[in-house]
């Protein structure tokens, strides 16, 4: 059997990981190797000035995993690079306590491991479902959905493969109840004012970031607009983030450089 695995950038103990890695046992040997802590909208961050660490740990349903000292994309490397003394065919990130479309896949830890595994080699895919608080009763049925739907996924690029630099962003709304539907990047923007200045007992300003709620372009082709209408989106990223078509132009034009009298190839 191919082995898989399971990471996440929520912290080893989310029972999103838990859901998605008790799905993905049905078809493969599984391997968790997650972050000891919560590091959410942390992108693709790299530890390279101080050794990391992994301690052997156990889930709540009593199997074994492992943590790291480390990121979330640090735990693929050390996965990919043989810490675990077996190298992953496939890594699957999630399932992520809130969705990750548009823009916001710049900022996902989830889908930067996705993004490191496709660097290393192997197909990646991240998960993410809606943000739940934990008072809500059916938060467990969601993951454990989105976990299904991951699986069925992952059997299918089993079987087919990834193109090169290329993972797949899976989206799943709390019912889906429209079937999947493949898409595009979306259009998502934030209030430009994000940032919230307080004041600490000492008179002292500090701030915080990231309070806006988003603004979706309205497009059923995306992933945003996917979600909107009640289906699974799921969307191949490129790791190629050339703008080709404004390359093309560019070359047509030799601007801007032509105009200072510098030759453009």
């Amino acid at each position: 059997m191919p082995t898989i695995l399971v990471t996440n950038d929520d912290g080893v103990f989310s029972p999103g990981l838990l859901a998605l890695k008790q799905a993905l046992t049905q078809i493969a040997d599984v391997i968790v190797l997650a972050p000891e802590r919560n590091w959410s909208a942390s992108s693709h961050i790299k530890t390279m000035h101080k050794p990391l660490r992994i301690q052997k740990t156990t889930l709540a349903d009593g199997s074994t995993a492992f943590s790291s000292s480390g990121s979330p994309t640090d735990c693929v490397a050390l996965a990919m690079g043989g810490a675990l003394e077996v190298v992953p065919d496939l890594v699957v990130a999630g399932v992520n306590a809130g969705y990750n479309l548009g823009i916001d896949v710049t900022y996902s830890g989830t889908v930067a491991c996705a993004m490191e595994a496709v660097i290393k080699g192997v197909p990646g895919i991240a998960v993410s479902t809606s943000y739940f608080g934990e008072e809500s009763a059916n938060a467990a049925e969601v993951r454990r959905a989105s976990a299904e739907i991951a699986c069925m996924v992952t059997q299918q690029i089993m079987h087919s493969g990834l193109p090169e630099y290329t993972l797949l962003n899976v989206n799943v709304p709390p019912a889906p109840s429209e079937g999947i539907r493949l898409t595009r990047m979306g259009r998502r923007h934030y209030d430009a004012n994000e940032v919230e200045r307080r004041h600490d007992p000492y008179g002292r300003p500090y701030y915080w970031l990231g309070g806006s709620h988003p603004i979706d372009e309205e497009d059923p082709d995306t992933d945003v607009g996917a979600i909107r209408h009640g289906f699974v989106s799921v969307t191949p990223i490129s790791l190629d983030l050339t703008h080709h078509s404004f390359l093309a132009a560019m070359r047509e034009q030799r601007l801007p450089f032509a105009m200072a009298g510098v030759e453009v190839r």
